[in-house]
């Protein structure tokens, strides 16, 4: 699967710029950058939710949406000997996180540490320990607090991981933070295409990158009241199942490589997901279907029930690895996502039914 070079150059940046929880705004300089020819307006909330608007005066308002930040730590206690605690920021994974490097994000710029493990060999004559976040602690190569605070960290500096962006196999990107960094790669992707196609819309399109996913669905939650859409399609992952230790029964049954997933649940509109089904099968673009129950656990929650209910859908991207520094998903799908969101918004029309009946 091939993309265009300056795409993939600017994925790469994208992936490779940290953008924690709370702390998105340099990942978002990177995709303002990248979207700023393709679109006729770009606006930043007061938490740095950035959005592309296509034509800016159009009453009918429609958004294509993911979420910009990943998973974190924050400094929590500083021993006296220098060893840092932490606490999560999202949901940070403690079992991977021995042996880890981290970059810690102190006031006088990154340092880097450790997540420290004890030797297998001290471990023998005692019930093996398992990660847990009381146990779990970071080594910046100092000795006292002192030290710590005098390389600029404190309680509240955020820690990330440094992996970065890499192809497997000519059929994987993988790279930490592909959840969600890869959606706001997808939604960019169909701007450029609606420009460089020359491609007219009579509607409003706001391309959207939300903030703070990860720890509530907040960013969606503060830009879908400011934008006040007519229609949203959001654009998330969600667990390739094939993969050892996950039970199909609960999770369902999706892959990498098998297409887009199209989701059911309450909060999708069944007008908008029908839209979709409809332009896959037309334009022959494959795709998979997945249902959620009470929620989807994605923005698209969070615009549904927005201003009094917001017709929404939600197309999701299988990814393997989910919340680890080795996140994997399909070129292909993510090729395919990019064209159903694309050839799915050149169908809609201000006048369409949305009310259910």
């Amino acid at each position: 699967m091939k993309f265009e070079k300056k795409s993939l150059k600017f994925l790469e940046k994208y992936l490779n710029t940290s953008s924690p929880t709370g702390y998105e705004h340099k990942g978002q300089e990177v995709w303002m950058d990248y979207i700023r020819p393709y679109v006729d307006k770009i606006e930043v909330d007061h938490y740095g939710t950035c959005y592309g608007i296509i034509n800016p005066e159009a009453e009918f308002k429609v958004v294509i949406e993911a979420h910009a930040d990943e998973i974190s730590w924050y400094v929590n206690y500083i021993t006296d000997d220098g060893l840092i605690y932490v606490i999560r920021n999202g949901g940070s994974d403690q079992t991977i996180a021995p042996s880890k490097v981290v970059h810690i994000h102190g006031e006088n710029g990154i340092v880097k540490g450790v997540f420290g493990w004890p030797a297998i060999h001290t471990r023998s004559n005692q019930n093996e320990p398992t990660p847990k976040i009381e146990n779990i602690f970071i080594d910046c190569g100092a000795t006292t607090k002192q030290e710590v605070e005098d390389m600029g960290i404190f309680v509240g500096c955020m820690i990330t991981y440094p992996d970065e962006f890499f192809e497997m196999n000519d059929r994987y990107f993988v790279c930490r933070a592909l959840d969600n960094r890869i959606g706001g790669f997808m939604i960019a992707e169909v701007a450029r295409l609606l420009k460089e196609n020359k491609k007219s819309i009579p509607f409003g399109l706001y391309i959207t990158n939300s903030v703070q996913e990860e720890v509530g669905l907040y960013g969606a939650d503060m830009i879908a009241d400011t934008i006040k859409p007519n229609i949203a399609i959001v654009t998330d992952v969600t667990h390739d199942t094939t993969t050892p230790m996950i039970e199909k029964k609960k999770e369902g049954d999706q892959k990498c490589g098998a297409g887009p997933v199209v989701f059911f649940a309450p909060s999708v509109h069944h007008t908008i997901r029908e839209l979709i089904i409809d332009t896959a099968k037309t334009k022959k673009i494959p795709y998979q279907r997945a249902a959620a129950s009470r929620s989807t656990g994605t923005d698209t929650d969070a615009f549904a029930h927005s201003n009094g209910g917001v017709p929404s859908a939600l197309i999701s991207l299988p990814l393997r690895y989910m919340h680890t520094t080795v996140e994997m998903v399909s070129k292909e799908d993510v090729a395919n996502v990019i064209k159903l969101i694309y050839e799915t918004v050149l169908k809609i029309k201000p006048e369409m039914k949305l009310k259910y009946h």
